[in-house]
């Protein structure tokens, strides 16, 4: 595929979030896919629970460090995002997961190849270019679950 841009309708988090109901009002979200663990709450984190008290269609992939990205992981985010309906919000701690994920997600879907999918995200500035782990994922992931899909 020759031009891939990522939806508009999926966002994710480029810095803690603070107040999860001004985040699913600023969107308009219909959903919320959080990929922070109870970890993060014993940090004074958003929780699950403060997700599913503001927004009524919700999924929970804990996949924050220190739990490392792996293509289970891809698959159970691939799987949410497919469930949930658009607009959909996707959170990690601070954003470089969640931003990895929804590329990931939007790339595999749009039929794009590793190398459009990581210029788009260089080209928007997604906070998952700059961690090689993430990208590495992405591209892995991508290629894994295309073959899986067939």
């Amino acid at each position: 595929m020759a031009n891939f841009t990522f939806p508009s309708d999926i966002v994710y988090n480029r810095g803690r979030v603070e107040d999860a109901a001004a985040l699913v009002r600023e969107h308009s979200a219909a959903a919320w896919l959080l990929l922070t663990g109870e970890e993060f709450v014993a940090l004074g984190g958003l929780s699950y629970a403060e997700v599913q008290a503001t927004i009524g269609r919700h999924h929970n992939v804990p996949s924050d460090p220190p739990r490392v990205l792996d293509l289970d992981h891809a698959r159970q985010h691939v799987a949410a995002l497919d469930a949930l309906p658009r607009p959909t919000l996707v959170t990690c701690r601070m954003g470089p997961r969640s931003s990895a994920a929804s590329y990931l997600y939007a790339g595999l879907r749009a039929g794009a190849n590793a190398d459009e999918v990581v210029a788009e995200a260089e080209r928007n500035q997604a906070p998952f270019v700059a961690s090689a782990e993430c990208v590495a994922w992405v591209r892995s992931s991508l290629e894994a679950l295309r073959e899986e899909e067939g």
